[in-house]
């Protein structure tokens, strides 16, 4: 298991043992997280699974696809360097300690 760290925008945390094989976005709404909406279910077609990485896990991560690049234009205040779509993001056991932060919207 993964331990993810979800943040809400007022800053409440979420630990969340995540089982790898999962997305992050999984590990969110089957621990009824708020703030990830997740409207497509996981296919990368919407944005609203979005999320800000920790800046020290940016670089651990796999890099963005095409496809998420383009999902993420249409994200609710994107950071180039940070924001992701936690649809995109599988769990592994080298995720353990992953710090998500969730904006203050999904659109």
């Amino acid at each position: 298991m993964a331990k993810i760290t979800y943040i809400e925008h007022n800053g409440t945390e979420h630990v969340i043992d995540v089982k790898p094989g999962l997305t992050v976005m999984e590990g969110a709404r089957d621990n009824g997280v708020p703030g990830i909406e997740a409207d497509c279910g996981g296919a990368c077609a919407c944005s609203t699974c979005h999320v800000y990485i920790a800046p020290e896990w940016v670089e651990k991560l796999p890099a963005k696809d095409a496809m998420e690049e383009d999902m993420l234009d249409f994200a609710y205040q994107p950071d180039p360097a940070t924001s992701r779509l936690t649809c995109q993001i599988k769990v592994t056991d080298a995720l353990d300690g992953l710090v998500v932060r969730m904006p203050e919207r999904q659109i």
